[in-house]
């Protein structure tokens, strides 16, 4: 009788690569997967970033696609960033290595068709590569609860989550003395300063800021300014946003401030008086963290990941008509107690998202199911 050799236990791995359609400056995903290099480097693994496109800035810390190393054995595993649908997902299917798959949500294609046709198909597509990677995957990572359920109705045997790493660091420094000297100036002649901060993007529903906005400024306070800023990433969508401050005849009172630095982005924060997301669809939404953690009070309607985002540490609606909003905002500005236990409240809800807890999470995570 042959006596069968026994069973070697699986090697632990000498490297976690991660591998994302794209990485970009000044964006959350990118800026996770950042960080997510810096915890696998500290856990001892070598850890390289593959991306399919790159921001000339990240060009130091990115390989291409196409030189993604192949290592059988399970020495190599891959950690997906998956949060749009992109041929690099079939790349990473391809691969033998044991994979991890780190969900930070996909946008529903109906809320982005009509102005976005060719990102409706990327995000139906990544709707249909979040089930094909169910079967490969040993580790699904939900950056909230609410991206955790999806990862399980899709079919992953093990998810845990992991919340957005996110370096606020920069908050705390100076903020542009240019800007703040502009917000500044026009805080003199008296209103309040709504912000909003996210991509110009037709789910992040800046046209319902603006609407409530408009109906806060015949209500409560007609000297009060809206900023908003983020890129804008879909120019028909931009240039309809444009169209119709200028249709309600709010130009001189809302800022579409796109794109800005960090420095700027801090002066914009200081200067909010409330901070006001009415977005369609969140799976986790970093700036509702930054307002917190700088003391902006915030009103929210409460959809998809934000109550959990915010849980009691703002106003969270359940609707978002214009009046509701209009009329939530001015109880922030009006109500002095409650203003101060949003605040205080915020800061603690803050506290939990610390970079340092949010490492902690991951690489716990991580090594849960790497063999020892």
């Amino acid at each position: 009788m042959t006596v069968p050799e026994p069973r070697r236990p699986p090697a632990r791995p000498v490297r976690v690569d991660q591998v994302l359609p794209s990485i970009v400056e000044r964006d959350a995903v990118s800026q996770h997967t950042l960080e997510a290099q810096k915890v696998l480097h500290s856990m001892g693994f070598v850890s390289e970033i593959f991306a399919a496109s790159f921001g000339p800035g990240l060009a130091d810390w990115v390989r291409p696609i196409d030189e993604l190393p192949v290592e059988d054995g399970g020495r190599q595993w891959l950690c997906y960033q998956l949060s749009i649908g992109s041929p690099v997902a079939d790349v990473v299917l391809a691969h033998p290595g044991p994979k991890i798959v780190n969900y930070h949500n996909i946008t529903p294609s109906e809320l982005v068709d009509a102005w976005m046709p060719l990102l409706g198909e990327e995000v139906r597509l990544g709707r249909l590569q979040l089930q094909e990677l169910a079967p490969v995957t040993e580790l699904g990572i939900g950056v909230s609860r609410f991206n955790t359920d999806e990862l399980a109705g899709a079919g992953y045997r093990r998810v845990v989550v992991g919340p957005l790493m996110a370096d606020t660091s920069h908050f705390r420094r100076a903020p542009d003395p240019e800007r703040r000297r502009l917000l500044d100036r026009a805080k003199e002649a008296g209103g309040a300063d709504w912000l909003f901060v996210g991509q110009m993007l037709p789910h992040k529903a800046y046209e319902d800021v603006i609407k409530a906005f408009a109906c806060y400024l015949r209500a409560f306070d007609s000297r009060a300014r809206l900023h908003l800023v983020g890129r804008p990433s879909c120019p028909s969508y931009a240039e309809a946003v444009r169209r119709y401050v200028r249709h309600l005849g709010l130009d001189g009172r809302v800022d579409l401030a796109g794109s800005v630095s960090q420095s700027e982005l801090a002066a914009y924060y200081q200067a909010a008086d409330v901070f006001v997301c009415l977005s369609s669809h969140e799976g986790f939404c970093a700036p509702l963290i930054e307002a917190m953690h700088l003391g902006v009070p915030v009103v929210a309607y409460g959809v998809t990941a934000v109550p959990e985002t915010v849980v009691d540490a703002g106003v969270v609606l359940g609707a978002k008509s214009p009046e509701l909003v209009a009329a939530a905002a001015h109880r922030v500005m009006d109500d002095s107690d409650l203003r101060a236990r949003l605040v205080d409240r915020g800061t603690e809800r803050a506290g939990e998202f610390t970079l340092e807890a949010a490492r902690r999470r991951f690489a716990e995570a991580v090594a849960s199911v790497l063999p020892s």
